[in-house]
């Protein structure tokens, strides 16, 4: 829930527009990665002029950067090759972080209610 709040306090600023949107929570990449990938047009304010930069920013719960920067190590900074087991093994682990994420979620929804 907290992932798609930020969204919201972003989109909420005048000076940001949305671009193009891709929501890999709710339609996790094939490797079991989940995040929102939000491209947005940022302003820049120089001395005479505004001009917009797409950036793309990338939100995500702790768990998962975790995963992802481990994952990306792997596939983009390693010298050596990745065993073969090794997808499948961080497919799995997205999945449980994923459950977990969602069974912290409905702790922290229990007490809040409280």
């Amino acid at each position: 829930d907290d992932v798609y709040s930020v969204e919201e306090a972003l989109l909420r600023h005048s000076d940001l527009k949305l671009v193009d949107r891709t929501d890999y929570i709710k339609t996790p990449n094939y490797n079991g990665y989940r995040s929102l990938h939000l491209d947005l047009e940022v302003p820049i304010y120089l001395y005479e002029k505004t001009e917009y930069i797409t950036a793309e920013v990338q939100i995500r719960s702790v768990a998962m950067d975790f995963w992802a920067s481990l994952e990306h190590d792997l596939r983009y900074k390693s010298t050596s090759q990745i065993p073969a087991e090794l997808p499948s093994e961080l497919l799995q682990c997205a999945d449980e972080i994923a459950e977990i994420d969602r069974r912290m979620q409905g702790i922290y929804n229990r007490i809040k209610d409280v």
